[in-house]
């Protein structure tokens, strides 16, 4: 198995995947201001949960969209780990046919999306990943990344709301019981769930205008499941999507 680690701006995904299943996958929150060891200390804690010895972890890949902090999660993963560790990065072999203007620009975490996606999905795929920011990566049907969109996320979404509504406070994203609401709770939550939902079926709908054909839909990211289910549009939920993406990575590069 490998020990995987996703670095994203509001959570550190991080797991332990072999090719035959998922052991764990967990998220810990980014805190730009810890150090080496602290990363260690959770690296360790993560392992001990689930009784994983170090001795079983083959390797560890990184994939990270916060720089400021890469360097000292490696370093904390190789103190706990004692081996080397991948990042992902320049240099490293994805294998994926990136169709961008400047295709260096393209965040660590949709390349891995989009590798895992193609060997595990029909083409033409949408990948949808819900986080700090919600972003959708197109591939074509000749696996070729023709690029995406990202818009924002349901929680800055929300913030933004509430900071500039001085009547309305902050919610949790729960399942509103109806469309209509009937208070300003009910409100604020039917508004953010269905509007994220009828954003997801048009922005599917628009690619497959473009495309000429209607894309296979897989959603991935922490906030995913709280919307999907309200989508018109098939959209399937794949969590372990980007570790699934780490894991071929490093098998290209050991």
């Amino acid at each position: 198995m490998i020990f995987a680690i996703d670095i994203g701006n509001t959570n550190i995904v991080a797991g332990c995947i072999d090719k035959e299943k998922t052991y764990f996958i967990e998220r810990l929150s980014t805190v730009r201001t810890k150090t080496e060891l602290e990363y260690a200390v959770d690296i360790k804690t993560l392992l001990d949960i689930y009784h994983i010895k170090k001795n079983d972890i083959e390797g560890c890949i990184i994939s990270s969209v916060v720089p400021q902090i890469t360097n000292a999660v490696k370093l904390a993963a190789e103190k706990i780990l004692k081996k080397e560790v991948m990042v992902l990065g320049p240099g490293v072999k994805t294998g994926l046919n990136i169709m961008m203007d400047n295709p260096g620009s393209l965040g660590a975490d949709l390349v891995a999306n989009a590798v895992a996606g193609i060997a595990e999905y029909p083409l033409p795929l949408a990948i949808i990943d819900m986080g700090t920011a919600s972003t959708v990566s197109v591939v074509d049907e000749k696996k070729h990344y023709v690029g995406g969109m990202i818009f924002p996320g349901i929680n800055i979404s929300l913030d933004a709301l509430t900071a500039r509504a001085s009547q309305l406070s902050g919610i949790s994203i729960d399942a509103p019981r109806r469309i209509i609401g009937k208070n300003t709770i009910e409100c604020m939550k039917s508004g953010v769930i269905y509007s994220n939902a009828a954003a997801l079926d048009g922005i599917v709908e628009r690619i497959g205008e473009e495309l000429g054909k209607e894309p296979f839909v897989v959603a991935t990211g922490g906030l995913s499941k709280k919307i999907v289910p309200y989508c018109k549009k098939k959209i399937v939920l794949d969590e372990d999507l980007l570790l699934k993406g780490l894991m071929i990575i490093y098998d290209k590069n050991k």
